[in-house]
């Protein structure tokens, strides 16, 4: 076996000052030539964790090869990079297609099973998706874009998600977007919203987690991670994202046709979209929400106002795992706490102190879930059954979200349930709402 070894360098700048960072390096990948055709791993990036005060002194335990990988690798893109493998890919018989087509024209409904579309479509859910749906909502047409442009990109970005991750995988952002297209045809919303808009909506939607490393923003700070770093500890993991997703559509040149001030313009509000997922700003968008609907302001035809409710569709989108059917939302909940646990393990092996709901022998899923439907998911969906007027699709997911939540109940340890102490009725205090947050989002 012989080793073809490509660097890829690249860098974005940004003009706004707001931002941290000017440019960030990117693009480099190590592949491998063997007889079964191009194979690509990610770049292992070796660190020494200094979690002692002898931060000189290289030792055993002190030596730690770093598991994390942010660099991009591109598994299914090997044909559209002029690299022929010697074996087909990805052949699927007639009967899954059929099957596969079948689902998307479901594709509306709150039940669709992302899980089985994943299958059907032998792991392209979301590239398969998002080409349905532009063609769906006639953006193809009418941003007269190249549909093999279109698919290099969604390629790029669904092998930008690392499969090895239970939940931040590229399954996930498929759902995300799925659960996007149905908020976008919410009476109250849809009738405003321009092409622009959808567009923006499902693109921020299945790129929003893209690159993710399986753990959260305290992991990158407390190991001093080069991206805390380079995004001052705020919103690190989403300004990732951000700054990938635009990589990728520069580097696909899916709007290089559009004029530049247009481009520049999806850029940014692409970043405002994704920085909105930070669940640490949670309260602030809340709040934020809260306050229109109290005083009936909300001017949709005002684009910053139909912007504000776009960031809040994300964020209902990637948190709606517990207002699905069970059978999804406890695939979902089991993935996100198997991730945390997998962060916990790793902290413990490292000899850090472990985060909060990554302690498999302490934070059980039940405990996990009831925590997160009730300081987070409840009182954002809630509000988000105000704005549509309790559409049946809000009544729906409120209807799950209630039934969800006494399944996990019933499942809590029975010491838990003698204790009393899940007994989430009232508002929870500053701190329960913390831990929750710092653990991501389940």
């Amino acid at each position: 076996m012989s080793c073809l070894m490509v660097e890829r360098c690249g860098e974005i700048l940004f003009e706004n000052p707001d931002q941290n960072a000017k440019c960030v390096c990117m693009l480099g990948d190590v592949r491998l030539r063997g007889q079964t055709g191009v194979g690509s791993y990610p770049f292992i990036d070796f660190r020494l964790l200094n979690n002692t005060t002898h931060s000189g002194e290289i030792g055993t335990k002190k030596k730690v090869k770093r598991l994390l990988s942010f660099q991009r690798y591109f598994h299914a893109s090997r044909l559209l990079r002029g690299i022929i493998p010697q074996a087909p890919l990805h052949l699927l018989d007639e009967d899954y297609l059929g099957q596969a087509r079948h689902m998307l024209s479901k594709v509306g409904m709150w039940d669709f099973d992302i899980f089985l579309f994943d299958r059907l479509t032998n792991g392209n859910s979301l590239v398969t998706l998002l080409c349905h749906l532009f063609n769906t909502h006639g953006l193809i047409h009418h941003f007269k874009l190249d549909m093999v442009t279109l698919h290099r990109f969604l390629v790029m970005v669904q092998e930008d998600y690392h499969g090895q991750n239970p939940y931040h995988n590229a399954v996930h952002a498929a759902d995300v977007t799925q659960a996007m297209h149905c908020y976008l045809k919410e009476p109250k919303l849809a009738s405003f919203l321009t092409p622009l808009d959808i567009m923006l909506g499902l693109l921020a939607a299945a790129a929003h987690d893209v690159d993710h490393p399986g753990v959260n923003q305290p992991f990158l700070i407390k190991t001093n991670h080069h991206l805390a770093n380079l995004y001052q500890n705020m919103s690190v993991l989403e300004n990732h994202h951000w700054r990938s997703t635009i990589g990728m559509l520069r580097e696909s040149r899916l709007l290089a046709h559009l004029p530049k001030e247009m481009t520049q313009d999806i850029e940014q509000q692409l970043g405002s979209l994704i920085l909105a997922t930070d669940i640490n700003r949670q309260n602030e968008f809340l709040t934020r929400l809260k306050t229109h609907l109290h005083n009936k302001d909300l001017r949709l035809e005002d684009a910053h106002d139909r912007h504000f409710m776009l960031q809040i569709a994300l964020k209902c989108a990637d948190i709606c795992n517990p207002c699905r059917i069970w059978e999804m939302s406890k695939q979902w909940s089991e993935r996100v706490c198997e991730e945390f646990y997998r962060q916990g393990d790793l902290e413990q092996k490292f000899e850090l102190e472990i985060s909060p709901l990554c302690n498999q022998q302490k934070d059980s899923i039940p405990s996990i879930q009831i925590g997160f439907m009730t300081y987070i998911v409840e009182p954002l969906f809630r509000e988000w059954a105000r704005f549509t007027g309790n559409s049946s699709l809000s009544e729906n997911m409120l209807s799950h979200l209630a039934h969800n939540k006494a399944q996990w109940k019933s499942l809590l340890p029975k010491q838990h349930r003698r204790r009393g102490s899940t007994d989430h009725g009232g508002p929870g205090t500053e701190k329960e709402e913390q831990t929750v947050a710092e653990g991501d989002a389940p």
